[in-house]
């Protein structure tokens, strides 16, 4: 009896030992990881319809990691140098721009003090300096850094081809190492995969195409440059809530400020079209799956991104909303979650 409970404890404390070691060791990967994994849940439905065609798994996985591969590669490669001098114009020009006087036009007795219209000033200068300074030395390290980045970038390859190819065995794999029940097990992982497709599809995805209409927009209409606020407007797209009439708003402004008539209503009816996709996109998107609480999504966003950096975006909302199932399946109750909907 004691040598038997040796064992196991033994066993334990090797377990834990490895699972420790191994941690450390997939540390400096691991959100590559994470990457790829997310990735081949984006690409599966693509996967899958090439698949049916071809009928190879292999020849499938490798067609849509060479596609996977062109549409990171030819946008790095050709839009880098620009947004990297778009970003030192923006840095520049914000040093000597004046702020202060478009808003004392617009709100006279709120800038009404000199001392307050000063500090609103050297505020939006300093926000709108950091913001560019930050996207520079951001682009300027991946430059530095680009053996580290293909070799992260191969294991997020590597990752995506084999969870796209085996992604069946994978999940009977997870199943095995499941601690709940059959049945608990089943509603985590059916509700896991339709709160993961409402998170990516219903909100990233989304955002970015929000931010890719009004960029539109920006260059149809000589914005200057386009292709920074582009960014910032995809990037501010992701987040619920703020949306991209963060960035499409104030240009509509500096072009009633310039003069330019016919740009600012063209930029303005791009913007309206960016902001309201979200009300008639994401009812198909997210029909259907489960509907996730706005609160969990932007402070899972904000958590995320400070933790993860910029793949926080998806994995804090992720994290947070797989809790609730967790919580939701513990409640077990007929009564409709408060941070999750439609859950099942």
């Amino acid at each position: 009896m004691e040598e038997k409970y040796f064992r196991k404890v033994m066993t334990a404390i090797i377990l834990v030992v490895l699972l420790v070691l191994s941690f450390f060791l997939l540390r400096p990967v691991l959100l590559s990881i994470i990457l790829g994994i997310i990735l081949a849940f984006i690409f599966t439905p693509l996967y899958e319809w090439l698949n049916k065609r071809l009928k190879s798994k292999n020849i499938s996985a490798t067609i849509i990691c060479i596609i996977l591969i062109l549409l990171i590669s030819l946008p790095v490669w050709f839009f880098t140098p620009i947004i990297i001098d778009q970003s030192f114009k923006i840095y520049q020009a914000s040093q000597n721009v004046d702020f202060v006087t478009p808003f004392k036009k617009i709100f006279p007795s709120i800038f009404a003090s000199q001392e307050f219209s000063s500090e609103i000033g050297s505020t939006l200068r300093s926000f709108i300096s950091g913001i560019a300074n930050r996207l520079v030395n951001a682009l300027g390290g991946l430059i530095l850094n680009l053996a580290t980045l293909f070799l992260q970038f191969l294991v997020v390859l590597f990752t995506f081809f084999f969870v796209l190819r085996d992604k069946e065995e994978l999940v009977l794999y997870l199943k095995s190492l499941s601690p709940f029940t059959r049945e608990v097990e089943k509603k985590f992982f059916d509700s896991s995969k339709r709160i993961t497709a409402s998170v990516i599809y219903g909100q990233v995805i989304i955002g970015l195409a929000q931010g890719v209409v009004a960029g539109i927009g920006f260059f149809l209409f000589g914005v200057p440059n386009a292709l920074f606020l582009t960014l910032l407007a995809a990037l501010a797209g992701i987040f619920p809530i703020i949306g991209t009439a963060i960035i499409w708003v104030p240009v509509v402004i500096y072009l009633v400020l310039e003069g330019s008539t016919f740009a600012t209503v063209g930029v303005g009816i791009f913007g309206i079209i960016s902001s309201s996709m979200d009300n008639f996109l994401r009812p198909i998107i997210v029909s259907k799956r489960t509907d996730v609480h706005t609160s969990v999504l932007l402070v899972g966003m904000i958590g995320g991104l400070f933790l993860f950096g910029v793949l926080g975006f998806i994995l804090g909302p992720l994290i947070l909303s797989y809790l609730f199932i967790l919580l939701e399946i513990y409640r077990n109750r007929t009564v409709p979650g408060f941070f999750i909907k439609k859950f099942s």
